[in-house]
């Protein structure tokens, strides 16, 4: 007798699973369901956080100061490990870096619980970065003669007049008269909406001169990647292709000194007010990744 086959066709024909026991069974399936779901999504978010911090991060872009480069509401993606293993911030690359000591005299206070949730959020684009952190152009690195502006209205670097197509139209390429020497290990560096940035020439005469040490430095903007429309990778600028190797010369202007007599600001547009912390008095408007 083919005992086998009788068994199989009794459990064929078994009635299907039904109360008390059909709720124990659902009720076991969804207790392992929870639990490694949360797993699965504490390794994705553990995955999301060590990709920021060690090599792309997003940042938010709030104010215009970056136009037309960057617009308000911008996520750009920046490359962390653009300037590891040696390599430095180049004329022209657009850089994010903690302002701290430089464009920021001392960090904004902050309640503990709220700056860790609002720097995870951050951390993944989904809030604004630190309030001491900035998103500017590099015109001049270490050794550089900056000046403005010559018989054109061109910024000079190296005494080579620099034409800048990213510069936001119907801005001169500054209306602050200046004349520095970058001092080596740090950088010069402006917003593209010249008339809507505060920059390195707004820090001039403060502590740290209005010059941001390299290692400050957060990364380089490599992409756009929100909205949808914006997509694309911020291309480089050949503007400073013909500028040559810096120097310091002889009575040059060390940078952070008091600009001459003459370099008297001109009244920069009324601006809208900023929602965004740290917009203006002693720790400087906040100017995109803020800029």
């Amino acid at each position: 007798m083919d005992t086998e086959a009788q068994h199989t066709e009794r459990d064929s024909s078994s009635p299907p699973l039904t109360g008390p026991e059909e709720e124990s069974r659902s009720a076991r399936s969804s207790g392992r369901f929870w639990p490694r779901a949360a797993a699965l999504a504490a390794v994705c978010v553990a995955v999301v956080l060590l990709v920021s911090h060690f090599v792309a991060q997003p940042f938010l872009i709030p104010s215009g100061s970056m136009e037309p480069t960057l617009r308000v509401g911008d996520r750009v993606l920046v490359d962390k490990l653009a300037y590891r293993f040696g390599s430095v911030p180049h004329r022209g690359d657009v850089v994010v870096f903690d302002g701290t000591g430089s464009f920021v005299q001392e960090k904004p206070r902050e309640n503990p619980v709220t700056g860790l949730l609002r720097g995870a959020a951050a951390a993944v684009g989904l809030a604004e970065p630190a309030g001491t952190d900035f998103v500017k152009r590099v015109i001049g690195v270490g050794g550089d003669s900056v000046v403005c502006c010559d018989a054109g209205g061109r910024i000079e670097v190296n005494g080579r007049a620099v034409d800048e197509p990213y510069v936001y139209a119907g801005d001169a390429p500054s209306r602050v008269p200046f004349d520095i020497v970058v001092p080596e290990g740090t950088l010069w560096v402006m917003g593209d909406h010249r008339d809507n940035s505060r920059d390195s020439r707004d820090h001039l005469g403060e502590p740290g001169g209005g010059v941001v040490p390299v290692d400050r430095v957060v990364g380089r903007v490599r992409w756009t990647v929100w909205p949808p429309g914006r997509w694309s990778a911020l291309r480089p600028t050949d503007a400073f292709e013909d500028v040559g190797a810096g120097a310091v010369p002889v009575g040059g202007r060390p940078a952070g000194a008091v600009p001459p007599p003459d370099a008297v600001r001109a009244p920069r547009a009324v601006r809208a007010p900023r929602a965004v912390q740290a917009s203006g008095g002693g720790q400087g408007r906040r100017d995109g990744a803020h800029g």
